[in-house]
């Protein structure tokens, strides 16, 4: 889903985007004059990989998510959360892409792998 940036007020706008079973839901309010505010909440299912045993789970994915939203370039040590789209798109089915992604990223173990002390060796 793109928004134009230049369509968002200072009145909440509320979006809903999915990606296969996660969804971003929430609101985009402008917070300056090249800054919009996005206030939202991730929900849904991620199926990941576990990184001992290689077998895929669907991992649950909950939680807020606010960040600012740049149509230009802002060079600011205090506030990392900032995502710039120079082009004036707000595109918000790249921000959940980019969420899940460094989700993905993490290391995560299986229910299995998770409750076991055992050593794990595998043979090929």
């Amino acid at each position: 889903m793109i928004i134009r940036f230049d369509k968002i007020g200072t009145t909440p706008k509320d979006f809903e985007v999915s990606l296969g079973d996660a969804t971003l839901s929430g609101t985009l309010q402008k917070s300056g004059y090249h800054r919009v505010a996005l206030d939202a909440v991730m929900g849904g299912k991620v199926e990941l990989d576990c990184d001992r045993c290689g077998q895929s789970y669907d991992y649950p994915i909950e939680g807020k998510l606010n960040l600012t939203i740049s149509d230009m370039m802002i060079e600011d040590k205090d506030d990392l959360d900032i995502i710039e789209f120079l082009d004036g798109d707000i595109d918000l089915t790249y921000i959940l892409e980019s969420e899940i992604n460094a989700l993905k990223g993490a290391y995560h173990y299986c229910e299995n792998c998770d409750n076991g002390d055992e050593n794990f060796e595998i043979e090929f």
